[in-house]
């Protein structure tokens, strides 16, 4: 609710000044919004519910790529490097930007400091699920079977450094079991082998998994966020199922490159905060079990500094390397 009240007022303080950079040609050829996962993947979605309305309100293209690989650190690195002139943007999300730099010991670009920060726009839950023919009805039963056959168990993810493996590591240290992990380029990719039974479980975000649950395909014990999903409020949070504290949700936001002209990153705000506030936008990513954020350049940075320092603490105690 605090959201909606801040995303509403927001409105209004914008909406009389929605397009006062009239004097901004920008854009005035197409523009690129560069995802680091598949078509179907949470920030794959919202990415392209905005370049929708992009293309609406700026009367120019705005098409979504999606740039796979390395948990969306190539995409993240693509997005760094390129002209700063606000036609090429990164839906970038907490993979790239706050967990990998724990987990390389050196990397392409600095999450601070090679981009213009826009607006935080979601962030999500992720789901545990198992195929129905493991012979575990809940999460106790789960951890049990993974005590009993010590890196037997595999869980699928989306790339390291994604919630989904941060989710899976962070399983392992709290709850004492060895699984293994076994990397794909992206959700999407990790299901086929799932519903196929040649993976045991999945932390999958609600915007894939929730469907399979509900058909019967998927069986599923926790959310990883620390409160329940609107979308699927009968699954419980892993703090509920006796890990308190636990929590690993894929955030995802807009970014450009760093020096980026600031009217150019004002206009681009200004123009998500109202597409995010407008009920059809609301509406599209509820259903999809995105809890929408639209924060300010500013405190979008200020997540940054907090969560990058936070996790590398908890990366660093639950031993988590990047040979996983």
């Amino acid at each position: 609710m605090k959201r909606l009240i801040a995303l509403m007022a927001g409105l209004l303080t914008l909406s009389a000044a929605h397009y006062a950079n009239a004097d901004t040609k920008f854009p005035d050829r197409p523009v690129r919004i560069i995802v680091g996962f598949p078509a179907g993947t949470a920030p794959d979605v919202s990415a392209r519910i905005l370049a929708n309305k992009f293309t609406e309100h700026w009367g120019q293209p705005v098409v979504v790529e999606n740039l796979t690989g390395a948990g969306s650190n190539i995409a993240t690195e693509r997005v760094a490097k390129s002209a700063a002139d606000g036609y090429t943007l990164l839906m970038g999300g907490n993979p790239s930007l706050v967990i990998s730099p724990s987990l390389y010991e050196k990397l392409p670009y600095d999450p601070i400091k090679d981009f213009a920060l826009i607006s935080q726009v979601f962030v999500a839950a992720n789901i545990l699920t198992v195929h129905p023919d493991v012979p575990a009805k809940t999460l106790q039963e789960l951890v049990a079977l993974a005590k009993a056959q010590p890196g037997k168990l595999t869980y699928g993810h989306a790339g390291i450094g994604t919630s989904q493996h941060l989710a899976g590591e962070l399983f392992k240290y709290m709850a004492h079991v060895d699984i293994t992990p076994v990397a794909y380029r992206g959700s999407t990719a990790v299901v086929p082998d799932l519903l196929a039974g040649r993976l045991t479980m999945f932390f999958g975000n609600v915007v894939n998994v929730m469907p399979l649950i509900k058909d019967g395909k998927l069986r599923a014990f926790a959310a990883t966020s620390l409160k329940r999903s609107a979308v699927a409020p009968e699954i419980p949070t892993f703090a509920e199922s006796g890990f308190p504290g636990f929590e690993a949700v894929p955030w995802f936001g807009l970014m450009a490159p760093a020096g980026t002209p600031p009217d150019i990153i004002d206009k681009i705000y200004k123009e998500t905060i109202a597409d995010l506030a407008l009920p059809d936008v609301r509406k599209a990513m509820g259903e999809q079990g995105l809890d929408i954020i639209g924060n300010t350049p500013a405190e979008f940075e200020a997540v940054l500094k907090k969560e990058i320092p936070q996790w590398a603490k908890v990366i660093k105690e639950a031993g988590i390397k990047i040979s996983n």
